[in-house]
């Protein structure tokens, strides 16, 4: 699949898209504390989505030969590093879980995720969640007409310092379809990689790990955890590319 550059109107859904997002985003990360169980989330996502006339993008998706997801959100706690299914159980003080959501409105896809403290953390789990989220919006500050894929991975990259990067993920185009092209590595070198374009929409999305970065499958065939048992972080936003530097979709002013 070549990337794919969105016409303006494409770009007006993009954002509607985007704003619906961010607003189901933002009652999920309100409704994380102590107690609440990974179904009760889906189901504050699932009746969200559908009161704004958009659907969740993520149920029935089966690439490559998988099971259906079966999950508006993903849901991955602690070692889970993403893809995680939304089950009963049940958040407790000291976790942290990372909620991905995407939301398809008009036929067009926006995609964001965030990792959240469950009450009370450890010191090291909060510096996890910061340097994640800051290396996301050093990637997103790179995002100009006439750079290069390399310059938003080497940002994203730049960041991590003593975490893990997880090399098997990372950020991709999104439009009609969830995964487009091109894939965005969270590292890499400047002036690499697809030059961008105004019109392109990139999902970016650095994964980090306090331990080592190889992770493994469970046997959902879904979640994805480190294979040592340690900490995972992970962040993205949609953002498109435009003469006037990034735009992010995904957020609310």
């Amino acid at each position: 699949m070549s990337v794919v550059i969105k016409s303006g109107s494409e770009l007006d859904v993009m954002r509607q898209a985007g704003r619906i997002n961010a607003e189901v985003r933002a009652l999920l990360r309100a409704a994380v504390r102590p107690g609440i169980s990974g179904v009760e989330l889906d189901r504050i996502a699932r009746e969200a989505i559908a009161e704004r006339g958009a659907e969740p993008t993520f149920i029935g998706y089966a690439p490559g030969g998988k099971p259906p997801y079966p999950g508006a959100i993903c849901f991955s706690v602690n070692e889970q590093l993403v893809h995680g299914i939304p089950t009963e159980r049940v958040l407790k003080e000291g976790d942290i879980v990372s909620i991905d959501l995407g939301v398809t409105y008009q036929g067009y896809v926006a995609d964001a995720a965030f990792t959240a403290p469950v009450g009370a953390v450890s010191g090291e789990a909060r510096e996890l969640i910061r340097v994640t989220e800051e290396a996301l919006w050093a990637g997103i500050a790179e995002v100009r007409v006439g750079g290069h894929v390399g310059d938003l991975s080497h940002a994203i990259g730049s960041r991590a310092g003593r975490y893990g990067i997880i090399a098997d993920y990372g950020g991709h185009g999104v439009g009609r379809h969830m995964h487009e092209e091109p894939h965005i590595p969270n590292s890499g070198r400047k002036g690499t990689g697809h030059k961008l374009k105004a019109g392109m929409v990139l999902a970016l999305e650095p994964m980090f790990s306090i331990g080592h970065p190889a992770t493994v499958e469970e046997s959902d065939r879904w979640t994805v955890r480190m294979r040592d048992g340690s900490l995972s972080a992970h962040f993205e936003e949609t953002v498109a590319v435009t003469e006037a530097g990034p735009e992010v979709l995904t957020r609310i002013e």
